[in-house]
């Protein structure tokens, strides 16, 4: 929600709110960040509770989230961060952000794995001190940002009650929404796990392909919320129709490029992702919905930024809940299908997800 609050407040040309947001956005980071380590014990149990794997795959998977857990709070700041970063319209800084953190992510993972042996562990405390270091890095970068523009957070501002009541609320459902996504796709892969350790690998490098395709996805998605977020605080009706035109345009382009790559190079990308055979040919029998998936899900890419650059949380939060519903019956009305079946159910999930948000998108439309 940072960046549709930043964008709004920069459209209307509130710099004080355009500095408190973020100070918000970041000590609720701290608060959830918090809770959640703290709850670490019954988030784990139940997630793996859910997770039918082999002894071993569980075992690792445990290992890498008792270390993990910890970055929860820089983890949350670093989306904070990049949050406002994109709702100033300044996509290059959070792009040195994500440089960042996955530079010394990987380096650290080198160290740690490569140099001192600590295999999926090394992976989790890379991981761990990159998202701190990050986070510092864009604190430093935010503060000089604030003083180079003349801005500077007065600390009362953050408790002004209408303005941290809105924070919160939109903050909690867009939570409620991702908690709702990401069960999503947990179930995809506790389900996958289901048929075997080589189904399982292999709808996980499959997801790769889904995963990279949602970084260009997620790029048009953060342009439209800035764009989105900047008209609708100025109030400027064609500014906001000209930011969905574009922005869609580019989105189904970039979705038909990457969907083309993906039936192109897709063979050779599974080869380098896994060494193993069996996890190589199920891939391939698999790759199809993959490969197509950019296309499946640009429009409900599209409009999460939309209704976020609006703030519109409500109706994000309830058509999530909404597509996951849908996606839980269509996985078991499609179970005779195996693992394809599974896969034609996230598409499902996929196009719950465009018509929910579709249904709500003509008020929005309207500026009500």
């Amino acid at each position: 929600g940072t960046t549709g609050l930043t964008a709004q407040a920069l459209g209307s040309g509130d710099t004080e709110e355009l500095v408190a947001g973020l100070g918000r956005a970041l000590l609720i980071a701290a608060v959830v960040g918090a809770a959640l380590v703290s709850l670490q014990w019954p988030i784990r149990e139940i997630a793996f509770a859910l997770l039918e794997a082999s002894d071993r795959t569980e075992g690792l998977a445990r290992s890498y989230f008792d270390i993990r857990i910890w970055a929860a709070p820089a983890t949350l700041a670093n989306y904070a961060l990049l949050g406002w970063f994109i709702g100033l319209g300044r996509t290059d800084i959070g792009l040195v952000l994500q440089l960042v953190l996955n530079l010394v992510n990987i380096a650290l993972d080198a160290f740690f794995v490569l140099g001192l042996g600590l295999d999926v562990r090394g992976v989790a405390l890379g991981t761990l001190f990159a998202e701190y270091f990050a986070a510092l890095v864009g604190l430093v970068i935010a503060v000089r940002y604030m003083r180079r523009h003349g801005a500077q957070l007065r600390f009362g501002n953050l408790l002004v009650t209408d303005r941290l009541k809105r924070t919160l609320a939109v903050n909690r459902d867009i939570m409620i929404r991702s908690l709702a996504l990401i069960f999503v796709f947990v179930w995809f892969m506790a389900q996958g796990a289901r048929y075997g350790d080589v189904t399982l690998a292999a709808n996980a490098v499959l997801m790769q392909f889904v995963s990279i395709s949602a970084y260009f996805l997620d790029g048009l998605a953060f342009a439209a919320e800035a764009l989105v977020g900047r008209a609708l605080g100025a109030r400027d009706r064609v500014a906001f129709r000209e930011a969905v035109r574009v922005s869609t345009l580019w989105a189904v382009l970039v979705a038909l490029l990457v969907s083309a790559v993906y039936f192109i190079a897709g063979p050779w990308v599974v080869d380098a992702l896994t060494t193993d055979p069996d996890s190589r040919s199920a891939a391939r029998i698999y790759l199809p919905w993959a490969a197509l998936a950019p296309l499946a899900g640009v429009l409900a890419f599209q409009l999460d930024g939309i209704f976020i650059g609006a703030t519109r949380s409500i109706e994000m939060r309830n058509a999530m809940l909404f597509s996951t519903a849908v996606f839980v019956l269509a996985w078991w009305l499609l179970q005779p299908w195996g693992n394809h079946g599974l896969w034609a159910a996230l598409y499902v999930n996929y196009v719950a997800r465009t018509f929910s948000l579709g249904w709500y998108y003509p008020a929005l439309a309207r500026l009500d």
